[in-house]
Order: C-alpha cells, then structure tokens, then sequence
C-alpha cells in the first residue's frame, strides 16, 4: 500500500477557493454544476450508443470498434478504482472540514484519483476511433465534468486531473492493442449472436 497521499498540501488552497466561490455563487448555477457533477455521465453513454448506431453503417469493423467502447471505459474504470485503494487519499471535504455542495462521502470512499473524471476521459478518448466528432463533444463534457466534481466539493484538483489522464491512457492504450488485429476479431464476433450488433439491417 502507498502512504496515504496529503491532498492539501499538494492543492488544496486552489480548492477551498474553489468550493468558497461556489457557496458565494447564485443557486441555480450550483443546481446546474450539480446536476450535472451526479447525472452528467448518462450524456456519454449517449454518445457511446450513437457513435455505434453510425459506425453499424460503416461496416462490422467500424462497429466491432464502437461496441468496444464502454468495455474501454469499464476497464479504465477499474484501474482507477485500484490506484484508488494504493493510494487511499481522504475526500477533502473531510480533510479540510469544510461545506461543499454535495454531501461529503464517506471515510473510506478515497478521492484519488477522480473515478467521474477517469470514465468521462475514457470514453472521451474511445470515441476518438469511432467519430472525431462525437469525441470532440465528449472532450468538452469531460472537462465540465472534471471541474464539476471540484465545485462541488468531491474532489481536489490533483484528483479530477489524474483521474483524466488515468481514463485516457488505459482508454488509448486498450484500443490501440485491439485494433492490430481487427478482421480476426470481426470474423470470429459476426460468427455468434453479436452478428445483428455488427451488421446495420436497416437502409
């Protein structure tokens, strides 16, 4: 296990600004920022099925690729979740004792890295090989997401930044290793009850 990483001293002044501004900020921008900080993440399991409901019409490959997605980001997901728990940094709500937007999560629900900000990169990043247009919407919802979770008061900076950066390279990286050899892996998924997901049947 990793020592216990000190959140404020690394960040945590920019980040009591940070959760002070938005106190001081009018209620329905926080309602905004905190709807979006709890649901906002629906928004990218609407892109990732519209990035595969058009790739379905580009060929089996292009849809193999796009069904891949949201396994990238369960994978990114889960190696956040690890460095999670090698690093066991406290919430800064509880470190620094102070009034944030969103209740304060329990003790042992670590902030480091930001698991918000490490799916919203993964997938931003996965949906680079389906649509660069898709993925450029995904990029700016990622950053809103990533701030979202300081001005609510959920995580530090540190947090939110390597939890983006985590997403995006184990994102990167698995879909780089899947697409050596994507016509082996298309001939054997068209081959099992997968086939209707790959192949567009309508005109």
């Amino acid at each position: 296990m990793i020592l216990a990483l000190s959140g404020p001293s690394v960040d945590g002044s920019v980040y009591t600004d940070v959760v002070d501004l938005a106190r001081r900020s009018p209620a329905w921008f926080d309602d905004t920022v905190s709807a979006w900080s709890a649901y906002g993440l629906a928004v990218f399991a609407v892109l990732m099925l519209v990035g595969w409901w058009r790739a379905r019409r580009l060929g089996a490959e292009a849809a193999a690729t796009a069904l891949a997605v949201p396994l990238v980001v369960v994978v990114a997901y889960a190696v956040n979740a690890v460095v999670k728990l090698l690093v066991r940094e406290v919430r800064p709500c509880r470190a620094l004792h102070v009034a944030t937007l969103e209740a304060c999560p329990a003790r042992t629900d670590w902030s480091f890295p930001s698991n918000h900000a490490a799916i919203a990169a993964a997938a931003a990043v996965a949906l680079f090989f389906v649509s660069r247009r898709l993925a450029a919407v995904a990029c700016v919802a990622a950053a809103a997401m990533a701030l979202s979770r300081v001005w609510v008061g959920a995580h530090y900076p540190h947090d939110v930044a390597a939890g983006l950066v985590v997403g995006a390279v184990v994102a990167f990286a698995v879909l780089k290793v899947l697409a050596r050899r994507p016509e082996g892996l298309v001939r054997r998924l068209t081959a099992t009850r997968l086939r209707p997901l790959l192949v567009s049947w309508g005109p």
